[in-house]
């Protein structure tokens, strides 16, 4: 399987590669490719803020810019990986200063009993943003703000107008939308959508420029946001390849066949239907291993794990020790799971949902199924069990 299953190129973007400055680079170019061309290559930083013109920090030892950005993002999902990505990254460019103001899901104390604000993530992601920004401003001058996702954005507007400001995002939320029954979602009255809609839309006119983790994603700005189709900039997340490849090629054996899943929501990301399919196969020599924070009842050729982190140890050699990756999910946006199995070289089977297809490449990267809750066992895990190729597909990382 080449590279991370359609981002292939990422062990370059994650490398941060030098490039030298052109005269037309400034912040928000920058900070709209952060994995493909890196943070830096400037000379000079300049922007208009208030009608002040401004000039970056000078780091004098080094005689380099130094910019002070801060990074807004939310803590929920995929996203929290994709944080512990940049945090690993970022650093490693001399230019760029961070300042992380990380946006918390949860809501302990009292603000689990204020309502509206316990049961809105949209009010609850505004509102602490805004915290997470006077906090930095505080601590010192801003030159960027980089928000993920949207939803951190929204009530900043005030700070966007006066600071560059990039604004990523995975999903728009019409698409977030017609997913929504997956996600225990449900629109509001007309009145209200409509209320939604504006505010990201003026959210999306503030921002200096966008990054999507796909071209599915950018086409639902252009489509129903008012956006124009050179303000965004593609970037998809990735994983840092050399992280996940396997620490020895992959070798042909005579064991189980081993399918695993990683999805803290089982029944959205369809685990349950693999252990459906599990069922089907068992006598066929499968084991399903599942790593998910949803408790399962033991079965036969069941492993589940409850407790892993993000980017562990333990969680990388759990891929490691597997043949097949398997996410049959009824609803996902870009699941970074998939990735992350295609750094580790093994075989992929998913859906075409959202924007699936532009990782797994039906018949190249990895195979591709319809979700469909009636089908006992996904198209591909069948044709996975057979003993001969069990290395097939998953290359020799």
């Amino acid at each position: 399987m080449d590279g991370a299953c359609g981002i292939a190129t990422h062990a370059e973007r994650c490398a941060w590669r030098y490039r030298e400055p052109s005269a037309s680079d400034n912040i928000e170019n920058r900070l709209s490719r952060p994995f493909t061309e890196g943070l830096w290559g400037l000379d000079k930083l300049r922007y208009e803020s208030s009608a002040t013109e401004l000039a970056p920090h000078r780091d004098e030892d080094a005689r380099m810019a130094v910019y002070n950005v801060g990074f807004v993002i939310e803590q929920v999902l995929g996203h929290v990986t994709h944080t512990k990505n940049l945090q690993q990254h970022v650093p490693n460019d001399p230019e760029i200063r961070a300042a992380w103001g990380l946006v918390p899901f949860d809501t302990p104390g009292l603000g689990g009993h204020l309502p509206v604000f316990k049961s809105n993530w949209t009010v609850r992601a505004g509102l602490r943003a805004r915290q997470a920004l006077a906090r930095l401003s505080r601590e010192g001058r801003l030159d960027a703000l980089f928000f993920h996702t949207q939803l951190p954005a929204l009530f900043s507007r005030d700070y966007m107008q006066r600071i560059p400001s990039i604004v990523s995002l995975d999903a728009t939320p019409l698409q977030y939308d017609r997913l929504g029954q997956f996600y225990q979602h449900e629109s509001g009255p007309e009145w209200l959508e409509g209320m939604k809609w504006r505010l990201n839309r003026d959210c999306y006119r503030a921002a200096r420029h966008l990054v999507t983790w796909s071209a599915w994603t950018k086409q639902g700005l252009v489509d129903e946001y008012e956006v124009e189709s050179d303000k965004v900039t593609v970037v998809p997340p990735g994983v840092t390849v050399q992280d996940w490849v396997r620490p020895m090629p992959r070798q042909r054996h005579s064991g189980p066949v081993k399918i695993l899943f990683v999805g803290g929501n089982l029944e959205r990301k369809g685990g349950l239907l693999l252990i459906q399919a599990l069922r089907a196969l068992r006598h066929m020599g499968v084991e399903l291993h599942l790593a998910t924070l949803d408790k399962v009842p033991a079965e036969p050729g069941l492993f589940v794990y409850n407790s892993m982190k993000p980017n562990s140890p333990e969680l990388k050699a759990l891929y490691h020790s597997c043949d097949i990756f398997a996410l049959p999910t009824y609803g996902d946006c870009l699941p970074m799971v998939l990735s992350e199995a295609g750094a580790a070289g093994m075989a992929v089977v998913s859906t075409q949902l959202a924007a699936i297809p532009e990782v797994v490449r039906d018949n190249n990267t990895g195979l591709r199924c319809h979700s469909d809750r009636g089908s006992a066992a996904p198209p591909g895990t069948r044709r996975r069990a057979a003993p001969a190729p069990r290395r097939a597909g998953g290359g020799t990382h």
